[in-house]
């Protein structure tokens, strides 16, 4: 008897999913990104996690709200990068520039900026698969917020390659290489006051 040849008949066929797919999804009251081609659920933020989004949003948006250079969103915003990744940053930048990708329903295309604060439940996806898909699609700037170790690192993409551009712990000065002028203290976005 031949165990591998046998093995192979137990293999399970993964359903890859597509934009049409998730378009037909119940209203469920639950988030979901479509992550290559697998559809993810995605849990509830905790308080810090939130906390942070609400402090960065209103740090950038006061900023752009004086300079007029393009456009905001948060979470739950779906964003299309191809028919198998629809995915929900927490925070997206589009330049002024840039703007036809916002449609009614959906950023369809690369953000100029995406800012993903990391939770246990979300991290991997974050740090490796969400990354590499900004990184693939021509995100040009990309931050990872470390609410444990009060940490941010600034990714510049360079030739289709994230390249670190800043990192920053506790009490360092995040500036956007995006948003230019734009720049955030860590004290701030990390305090819990």
């Amino acid at each position: 008897m031949k165990v591998k040849e046998q093995a192979a008949s137990y293999k399970v066929k993964r359903i890859k999913y597509t934009y049409q797919d998730y378009l037909n999804l119940p209203d469920d009251g639950k988030r979901y990104e479509l992550i290559n081609g697998e559809l993810v659920m995605t849990p509830a933020p905790n308080t810090i996690h939130q906390n942070i989004i609400v402090k960065m949003i209103y740090e950038i948006e006061r900023f752009l709200q004086q300079q007029k250079i393009g456009k905001l969103f948060c979470a739950p915003t779906d964003v299309k990068f191809n028919d198998t990744n629809i995915l929900q940053p927490d925070i997206v930048f589009i330049s002024k520039e840039r703007s036809g990708v916002i449609t009614e329903n959906i950023i369809n295309g690369a953000p100029d900026l995406i800012i993903e604060i990391l939770s246990p439940g979300t991290a991997y996806y974050d740090l490796i698969e969400k990354k590499e898909i900004y990184e693939q699609y021509g995100v040009k700037e990309y931050w990872i917020v470390d609410p444990k170790k009060n940490r941010v690192d600034i990714y510049q993409n360079i030739d289709q390659r994230f390249e670190l551009n800043q990192r920053l712990d506790v009490e360092g000065i995040a500036k956007s290489l995006v948003i230019e002028g734009f720049e955030v203290s860590l004290t701030d976005i990390f305090s819990m006051d």
